[in-house]
């Protein structure tokens, strides 16, 4: 076991959920880091719409401050900053630009990025937007985190200019995300905030069936969806769901659907915490594809890989309660053996002290070794 470690971390938000899915990615990875026996410090940016909204106001699993400025930042908590062990920023922070500046100037023995979007990071820094991260900046983390692993992490070192770039998957706590045993209520359910790259794959893996099987239940959570979408009357909406009915909600489906954004896609090896957290609840997956997914879940055994209306209706329509079983099985096997927030923590532990962890960017995704 490494030693114990004290961590800054800077991210988007860890106290409120609300329209934010770092919070799950966050929370998992610091109570494992908690349960590892690593003391975290964990500052947010104190602003309106997170601040109205807070299901987590004071962690149990770390330590969790608020700022108000950049200068703020330095001011109160510069030593804190220069004596952890590392300082990790996260993608999406206010103002992150002049906060890793700021940051670095403090000179933290270790600093890290951890970019939870990293395919929509860099074609931001394609077309010259750098909203929250510099393209001059990369060379200056001594770790590049990223939640896409495969070919991403050449090209963040060579043409990028990353000293170092490991993928760091999202997790789930295993103690949140388990079945509650409740009866199945919907059909099929999906969660996740309106993005307008997911709407035509839920569109066609969702709305679509539920127009088809109007006999059967269907149920969308997440936040800031248009008001003119045309919801089938069999079609359930939740405008928000906190983490804490999350597990509930995934245990009363027949089946749960994965719909991922199109420039993860496009990068691949970039699983969604709502992957983790509904195998860990062990409901059957339907998810659309990208690349690594069938190494991670593999179609048929651990999970419905579908690409058009039809193959959703199929499994809706055709599989009986023991295949569904067998399904949700297999993949609670395989996110319980490798990703839970103890398993990132451990790895991310070990990435940050070099405690001999071997990286093999081709193995697959169940495997912990490409995870940290």
């Amino acid at each position: 076991m490494t030693r114990s470690l004290n961590v800054v971390v800077l991210g988007l938000s860890l106290s409120s959920s609300w329209g934010n899915g770092h919070a799950s990615t966050f929370r998992a990875l610091l109570r494992g880091m908690r349960a590892e026996g690593h003391n975290v410090l964990f500052l947010e940016r104190d602003v309106p719409w997170y601040s109205g909204n807070r299901d987590l106001p004071e962690p149990d699993f770390c330590e969790l401050a608020y700022y108000s400025s950049v200068p703020g930042l330095i001011e109160d908590f510069a030593e804190r900053l220069r004596r952890a062990d590392a300082v990790i920023i996260g993608s999406y922070v206010p103002e992150g630009v002049a906060v890793i500046d700021a940051v670095a100037a403090v000179d933290p023995a270790q600093l890290c990025f951890y970019d939870i979007d990293t395919p929509v990071t860099l074609a931001k820094l394609d077309r010259g937007d750098e909203e929250y991260l510099a393209r001059r900046q990369i060379p200056l983390f001594d770790m590049y985190f990223s939640f896409s692993g495969g070919k991403v992490l050449d090209r963040l070192e060579t043409s990028y200019g990353a000293r170092r770039a490991g993928a760091l998957y999202c997790s789930v706590d295993a103690e949140l995300y388990r079945n509650t045993g409740e009866e199945p209520l919907w059909d099929l359910g999906y969660l996740g905030t309106y993005s307008p790259d997911r709407q035509p794959a839920l569109r066609q893996l969702l709305i679509e069936p539920a127009r088809q099987l109007p006999q059967m239940r269907f149920v969308v959570a997440g936040p800031q969806y248009p008001e003119g979408i045309d919801w089938p009357a069999n079609v359930e909406r939740i405008e928000h769901l906190p983490p804490e009915e999350h597990a509930s909600f995934y245990s009363r489906q027949r089946f749960t659907l994965n719909v991922t954004r199109a420039a993860m896609i496009a990068a691949g090896w970039s699983p969604s915490v709502r992957l983790f957290e509904a195998a860990a609840c062990e409901t059957p997956i339907i998810s659309d594809f990208w690349p690594g997914l069938d190494e991670l879940l593999p179609h048929g055994q651990a999970a419905i890989i579908a690409s058009q209306t039809s193959d959703v209706v199929s499994a809706l329509s055709g599989m009986d309660a023991k295949a569904r079983s067998a399904l949700a099985s297999e993949a609670y096997r395989r996110v319980i053996n490798s990703h839970t927030g103890v398993a990132r923590a451990r790895e991310f532990a070990r990435t940050l002290f070099g405690n001999a962890l071997h990286f093999d960017r081709e193995a697959p995704l169940n495997s912990p070794r490409v995870s940290a």
